[in-house]
């Protein structure tokens, strides 16, 4: 599939037509879907609508937009106003919304092409998006393995060659983890960075949406459609969004980036000689090289699976058979409520809503979501450190390439491990981006990732267009 970059271009010049590239697109969904099951619902009388609106401008000799008829996927979880919203939940079958998320808007306003929801894992909650209500979705590389999660299906789609681009949220690794699975580009944006108005929320203080592409280029120039203030959302950054496409060959001459410890341990061996032939290319690039230790870094998993159940178990206490979504009858409002939320949330999301509660009990505060409270800030503090010696961290994205189905379903911790590389931004609410880079076990892509402080982006960017180059993709 030709980039999202070029798509614009030639929808723009009269090459092509928005409404040729929307085929396209839903050729290849039809082609794969039934067997990768990426999409929950392919909305095609809404992505004919805004193509056709994409080719009119053109028509008029107006600006499209810079992603002007660039089919795209959307994760389940971001509202889109009249079309089915579930995050992969039967809490919320069939629920359509009266609004649009904000990133919604702007991708439309972008002259992009929403084609339709992607499966995940329920409600976010999941690395191999096998917790889908719905069913789980294969990794286009090797059907018999994950594509990751949360955002499994918006990766998929950009892997199978659905849709030039897909967007996905990040809590604690879910647009980087699956991008380096499907060897993709995944940007886990600065917290507020990008407008979350309109994503139904996991774990607030740690939920960020943004990009997955085949290219940097393509990443960095959705994430330009995406970021910038919103006062919707009161934790949106005040600024406008900022200029990276113009920096992407900025380079990494003078840069000093650290080579994490606690970033690699653990990790196979493959996944180790990728991200240390990775410091070499970068070294070569005029980057000097530094090894560093964050011991603080290795706290971050069990401080996350403290405060992002709490924020769930708040944030899901609206699903109550009430106001909207599933509701079971029964012979008073809490036998209700009980039995909706029984039938209507699965064996993970019941975990964590669990284990929230249980951390935000009386007597169990401080001793538990007040404890990992403080850890985080350790975090924070040990982050500022380092990047006062540091412009830039690199690392692995993942310990292993793309597993096997039901490898680690019977065993919550192992899968929770699969995002004890990533977690530890979202705990900063710093950026991190995953770019492939060589390949491991069955020629399966590797992830590296590449960790900045806040509003690094483009730094980010810059420094994973070199590995992009290096390792002969772009």
């Amino acid at each position: 599939m030709r980039t999202a970059v070029q798509i614009a271009s030639d929808v723009k010049s009269g090459a092509s037509s928005a409404i040729r590239e929307l085929s396209l697109s839903l050729d290849a969904v039809r082609a794969r879907n039934e067997e990768l099951h990426v999409f929950l619902y392919i909305d095609q009388e809404g992505a004919r609508e805004a193509a056709a609106r994409v080719d009119a401008v053109v028509a008029k000799g107006d600006d499209a937009g810079p992603l002007a008829g660039v089919p795209i996927a959307i994760k389940d979880n971001m509202c889109q106003r009249g079309v089915p919203t579930t995050c992969a939940s039967k809490i919320l079958e069939g629920w359509r919304p009266p609004y649009s998320a904000t990133v919604i808007d702007r991708l439309l306003a972008a002259g992009a092409v929403p084609v339709g929801k992607t499966n995940l894992d329920e409600f976010a909650m999941g690395s191999s998006t096998e917790n889908s209500a719905f069913g789980p979705t294969r990794n286009p590389l090797d059907p018999s393995r994950v594509p990751g999660g949360s955002s499994g299906g918006s990766a998929a789609a950009v892997a199978a060659d659905m849709t030039p681009l897909s967007v996905g949220s990040d809590t604690g690794g879910s647009i980087r983890q699956p991008a380096a699975l499907c060897g993709l580009v995944g940007v886990k944006p600065t917290y507020g960075l990008v407008s979350r108005y309109g994503l139904i929320a996991f774990a607030s203080s740690l939920d960020q949406i943004g990009p997955f592409a085949k290219t940097v280029t393509d990443a960095a120039t959705l994430l330009e459609v995406l970021a910038g203030h919103d006062p919707l959302d009161s934790t949106s950054l005040p600024e406008p969004s900022p200029s990276l496409v113009a920096h992407l060959d900025d380079g990494v001459s003078g840069k000093r980036i650290g080579v994490v410890a606690e970033l690699i341990d653990g990790a196979d061996d493959e996944v180790v000689g990728a991200v240390h032939r990775a410091m070499d290319v970068l070294r070569e690039a005029g980057a000097s090289i530094v090894e560093l230790s964050i011991p603080e870094l290795r706290l971050g998993l069990s401080a996350y699976y403290l405060i992002a159940p709490a924020e769930a178990s708040s944030n899901l206490a609206r699903f109550d058979g009430v106001r909207y979504g599933l509701r079971v009858n029964a012979d008073d409002v809490a036998a209700m409520n009980e039995a909706t939320r029984t039938a209507g949330f699965g064996a993970e999301v019941k975990r964590r809503i669990m284990l929230g509660t249980y951390a935000l009990s009386a007597g169990y505060y401080d001793a538990y979501y007040g404890q990992a409270l403080k850890v985080r800030t350790q975090m924070i503090e040990a982050f500022a450190r380092a990047y006062r010696d540091v412009d830039l961290l690199i690392g692995a994205t993942t310990p292993t390439v793309a597993f096997a189905f039901g490898e680690k379903t019977s065993n919550p911790m192992a899968m929770y491990l699969s995002d004890v590389f990533t977690i530890p931004t979202n705990l900063a609410g710093e950026a991190a981006l995953s770019v492939p880079f060589g390949t491991g076990e069955a020629g399966l892509p590797i992830g590296v990732q590449l960790l900045g402080p806040g509003r690094s982006e483009a730094q980010l960017l810059a420094a994973a267009r070199v590995l992009e180059l290096a390792d002969g993709r772009s």
